[in-house]
């Protein structure tokens, strides 16, 4: 090998050996062991401790309301006709029409220990089965007690005792921007909860109008998802103050808009539910306009002022009765301010029939200065806006299913043209076992009813067969006429 090529290397080798500027003795120094870091660590509940009156956790407030959380999961036949000309080609092979199951899910809330559940009416509507399920997995048959589409609100039970219930309060003293949470089981992932803010209160969004309901919904940023219909919305203590059932979204999907059925409402709709298996609605009898600054000025009074105006009153009407007149302007009801037409409508509907109520109003006569009076008036029962209703058995009312009937009970299966819608039956009837309120009688030991006269010409004393509809399907009820 070259002599100079050896020397090259040589060289090449104590570098790779040692690196650059290093000798082997510094290399070969024993390097200083590394210092621990001093960390800051807190185990501490994140409850404890933090600046004075800052939250840190909502846990406490949360822990016992989704204790008094369930699920509710229902199950539905939906019929579906076959097309024509397939029975043509296969005749009786093909049967006429075709069922399926549906399965739905929602939410709702414990609110007595012995299992009255409060949900939506759209959670429980047209279900054959409904099924609870509590956290620990529980699970119960439950059935329907009530519901009322015109507020959706829905009463359901199941059969246990003991359980956790949710504490109730007064949604009409909530407050935009109050903290709120929601809770249920959206898009059946589990128990979920949401936060936000009351962010509105008294909206009317249009979602009831097709059966004329009553809406004064809260909305609300917590997010709300399909699947937490009927659940809880409630305030930072943890107390009930409204229902969750809907939401206004392009998507479907959460978007902060969300709305509430006020406990205040959800209630009284409960309790009458519990207590008649009907829903009691309190009747004034009066028409209103709401008063405008130039309706005050063409009327005399002051701008500025508030109220609705009497523009009609029915005769023999509650109202009537206890001398309000027309141009009277209504003011407040027992202590509310009434400054438009669904305020009325809603407050006097949470009212029952034959309650007392203080109508605070102000009459302005012909050349004289306006006064203010106040009255006691004794409300009448709200038929079903404006149903004639008559009793066919002991205790089971019905009326005529027309076309606004049908639209009022929201009756869309075309294959009910005619019958006997039945409207109310007492708890007390002997019955109310086997007659529901919103079943069509279609026949009466195969006699076809259309109205009353029909049906009482077709009972007779004894054994009597009824067809009837009822939640998208037919069947025979048997009952006796004594």
């Amino acid at each position: 090998m070259n002599s100079n090529l050896r020397l090259r290397l040589v060289v090449l080798a104590a570098l790779l050996a040692f690196g650059p500027g290093l000798s082997a003795k510094e290399d070969a120094a024993p390097k200083p062991p590394l210092k621990k870091p001093t960390l800051i660590v807190d185990n501490t509940p994140v409850t404890q401790g933090g600046a004075p009156g800052l939250v840190t956790s909502y846990a406490d407030v949360v822990e016992p309301v989704q204790k008094a959380v369930v699920s509710v999961y229902s199950t539905k036949t939906v019929r579906q006709s076959v097309n024509p000309l397939l029975r043509q080609l296969y005749g009786d092979q093909i049967p006429s029409e075709r069922s399926s199951k549906e399965q739905g899910l929602g939410s709702g809330v414990i609110v007595s220990p012995d299992g009255y559940i409060l949900t939506n009416n759209h959670v429980v509507e047209g279900a054959d089965e409904l099924k609870v399920s509590l956290p620990g997995e529980r699970e119960y048959t439950a059935k329907v007690i009530g519901a009322d589409p015109k507020t959706d609100i829905a009463v359901i039970k199941i059969e246990a005792d003991s359980l956790p219930v949710i504490t109730l309060t007064d949604s009409d003293k909530i407050r935009v921007g109050d903290v709120v949470f929601a809770v249920g089981n959206p898009l059946g992932v589990g128990q979920t909860v949401t936060m936000g803010i009351i962010s509105a209160t008294g909206r009317s969004i249009g979602i009831l109008e097709d059966v004329q309901g009553y809406e004064d919904f809260i909305q609300t940023d917590a997010s709300i998802n399909m699947g937490n219909s009927g659940g809880p919305l409630v305030d930072a203590r943890g107390r009930l103050i409204g229902i969750n059932s809907a939401i206004l979204s392009p998507s479907r999907g959460s978007i902060g808009i969300g709305f509430a059925v006020p406990i205040n409402l959800a209630s009284s709709i409960m309790r009458s539910l519990i207590e008649t298996g009907t829903v009691a609605r309190g009747y004034l009898g009066i028409g209103v306009d709401p008063v405008t600054s130039d309706l005050a000025e063409a009327l005399g009074i002051k701008k500025d002022m508030k109220g609705v105006v009497i523009t009609t009153v029915e005769p023999n009407t509650p109202a009537a009765k206890a001398g309000l007149r027309q141009e009277d302007i209504v003011l407040s009801i027992d202590g509310r301010s009434i400054t438009s037409r669904d305020e009325l409508r809603l407050l006097i509907s949470q009212k029952a029939p034959d309650s007392i109520v203080k109508v605070k109003f102000l009459r302005h006569l012909k050349d004289q200065t306006p006064e203010e009076h106040t009255i006691d008036v004794k409300l009448g029962k709200r038929t079903d806006d404006g149903i004639a209703q008559n009793e066919l058995l002991k205790g089971v009312t019905v009326a005529r299913l027309t076309d606004d009937v049908r639209k009022n009970l929201n009756i869309t299966d075309d294959r009910i043209a005619d019958g006997l819608v039945i409207t109310d039956v007492d708890p007390a009837s002997e019955y109310s076992d086997r007659l529901r309120p919103k079943m069509v009688i279609l026949q009466i030991n195969r006699v076809d009813v259309t109205d009353l006269a029909s049906a009482q010409a077709a009972l007779h004393v004894g054994h009597n067969l009824l067809y009837v509809y009822r939640r998208g399907s037919i069947g025979y009820i048997p009952i006796e006429v004594k």
